[in-house]
């Protein structure tokens, strides 16, 4: 009986979440939804050896999960939900089937929907998170050099462009961070997660959401006091992304270490004034002069890196940082814009 009663629930939530995949995916993909493959309950247990906790690589908090796993002769990552709020779930399913075309995001290849929170299963994310990788100690795998960080920075950048600027609606993502980046076995950086995400009607500058969230120092000011939402508020997160590329530190832990502060506003170092709108970002060069900028990269960085070159580099990123991070968000470039900087910075053609 119990067999029975359990297949019953499985069956009955396969078609309740299939229900309102379905239903997500015409919304999203404009009436033609894209065919995901479905996996059984079994398949993903012999993939991951029972969801064996050796498997995890990667977990985000209380809300994911990630396991690494083998099906059919290939690496696969499989992303369990711990907790889910509304139908961020069968968005974050749908808009990441929509954007599998870009190389820069982790390609959806299926799901589970047999439970009653689904399961989803995307291409091998094999050398983890971006998160997981700046956080590296000497015993464990080389740190990211600047080069790469910069290649990091274009690629998601390039991601980001695409979201807002290839669908006749523009999607926002609403919580780019280096935990939602992953790394495959090249170190080619993939987007994820975009459970958050929410589109802007055709038609519309922006769209009003109906409750705040996000991530801690990566929310945007002008959302946070209008819940308004444009492309905007990916770029100020997307400024924070790159500082983390910079200091290879979470947002508060980069807070809480910086004992450079200005306007007797103990949260904010000095460096980061250039985000302020009262700052003229013109003025950067000779606001730097006020700290070094080995103060504020990942040492790891400067290690073997060497020449002015790297230096104009690492002052330009700055600089595109605190340019993205700016409060008002008619002096933000646009991604398309962002995206052409680190090419030029990426070309040394500074």
């Amino acid at each position: 009986m119990a067999g029975k009663k359990r297949e019953e629930e499985r069956e009955k939530a396969f078609y309740e979440n299939g229900s309102k995949l379905h239903e997500k995916l015409i919304a999203t993909c404009n009436g033609r939804p894209i065919p995901i493959r479905s996996y059984s309950c079994e398949e993903l247990q012999r993939a991951t050896n029972n969801f064996h906790s050796s498997r995890i690589f990667h977990t985000d908090g209380f809300k994911h999960e990630w396991y690494n796993g083998f099906f059919e002769g290939r690496m696969i990552s499989i992303k369990e939900y711990l907790r889910h709020r509304g139908d961020d779930i069968f968005t974050d399913i749908a808009v990441s089937a929509k954007m599998s075309t870009h190389n820069n995001v982790l390609k959806l290849i299926g799901c589970y929907l047999e439970t009653q929170i689904p399961i989803s299963v995307y291409e091998s994310a094999a050398n983890g998170s971006l998160f997981d990788r700046l956080k590296v100690t000497s015993d464990q795998r080389e740190p990211l050099s600047w080069q790469s960080r910069l290649k990091i920075a274009r690629e998601i950048a390039h991601a980001i462009s695409y979201l807002h600027t290839a669908f006749s609606r523009p999607i926002v993502h609403r919580d780019i961070k280096s935990g939602n980046v992953f790394l495959d076995q090249n170190d080619v950086a993939k987007l994820t997660d975009f459970s958050l995400s929410i589109s802007i009607p055709e038609g519309e500058t922006h769209v009003e959401a109906d409750s705040l969230i996000g991530t801690y120092g990566f929310i945007c000011p002008h959302y946070y006091t209008t819940w308004y939402i444009t492309e905007k508020v990916d770029v100020y997160s997307f400024g924070s992304f790159l500082l983390e590329l910079l200091t290879g530190q979470r947002w508060r832990e980069l807070l809480r270490t910086t004992n450079n502060f200005y306007d007797g506003d103990p949260a904010i170092p000095v460096w980061l004034k250039g985000s302020v709108d009262s700052f003229d970002v013109e003025d950067f060069e000779s606001a730097r002069n006020s700290f070094a900028i080995n103060e504020v990269v990942d040492p790891a960085i400067l290690v073997g890196e060497e020449g002015s070159v790297v230096w104009q580099q690492l002052q330009a990123v700055l600089r595109l940082a605190l340019i993205c991070r700016k409060n008002n968000p008619e002096i933000r470039p646009d991604m398309v814009d962002v995206t052409k900087e680190l090419r030029k910075i990426e070309r040394f053609i500074l």
